[in-house]
């Protein structure tokens, strides 16, 4: 079967590549360096002449709100408009639990309108909304540090190793169209500080971690529960943080 996947040079990207072309498939790698341009629409065509699936797990390289805004929705549409004309059977994207409880957030308001569009394009598609990765606690920390301290909200998560994202993913990428959303969380739910500060402390880092009242999430206020799944049985991954720690630092 013949799977692209845009965003396909990226941390999750190539993770999908490699797993769906070990178990038989053709996986092709979509991204800027192999010509595909998303936002212009550049090589989407030819990229998907032939394809059965594609999967959509590109981010956007600014945060920026209008910049993020645009580029989830137009790539989403041009992406969609190119799977018609190829008769792509089933669409596959990443998103994120709980970008549609975070109004606050830019990013996450722009990935609730890419997850309209897709529900709207009328191909058969599943949404994956993953928890955050273990691999983006220390930009957590960076992001809300001043001085020695970072100070964290009340609340908790649920994150998961990157390769159980990409398992996931190239998974359900070979299954039949959900036509839903689904939910993925790491194994262990524990409240952010403490992820944090288990991270920082794995490399060495001084840096002292609070949880606070009005504690923000990349500048976002969050419930205790708005980085965890809402749903009654998402898909789990299976590695614990003490575990992934370990294999980081080995």
């Amino acid at each position: 079967m013949k799977i692209v996947i845009i965003g396909g040079s990226g941390l999750i990207g190539k993770k999908v590549t490699a797993l769906l072309t070990k178990a038989g498939h053709e996986a092709v790698p979509a991204s800027p360096s192999t010509g595909i341009n998303t936002l212009t629409g550049e090589g989407l065509s030819e990229a998907f002449k032939g394809a059965q699936v594609v999967v959509d797990v590109s981010n956007s390289p600014s945060f920026e709100a209008a910049y993020v805004l645009n580029f989830f929705t137009t790539s989403a549409k041009n992406i969609t408009a190119a799977e018609k004309a190829a008769g792509v059977q089933h669409h596959v994207a990443l998103s994120v639990v709980g970008a549609d409880r975070m109004a606050d957030g830019g990013y996450m308001r722009a990935k609730v309108e890419q997850e309209k569009i897709i529900q709207q394009a009328g191909i058969p598609y599943t949404i994956v909304r993953a928890t955050q990765f273990f691999e983006f606690l220390a930009g957590i920390a960076d992001a809300s540090t001043q001085g020695d301290t970072v100070t964290l909200p009340q609340a908790h998560m649920q994150p998961l190793a990157s390769d159980d994202v990409a398992a996931a993913v190239a998974r359900v990428a070979t299954a039949a169209p959900a036509n839903d959303m689904l939910e993925l969380a790491g194994p262990e739910k524990l409240p952010i500080a403490d992820f944090v500060q288990k991270a920082l402390a794995a490399k060495h880092d001084k840096r002292k971690v609070v949880a606070a009242a009005d504690g923000l999430y990349f500048g976002a206020s969050i419930g205790d529960n708005t980085l965890t799944p809402g749903g009654a049985k998402p898909l789990l991954g299976d590695t614990l943080f003490s575990n992934w720690l370990a294999a980081q630092n080995s």
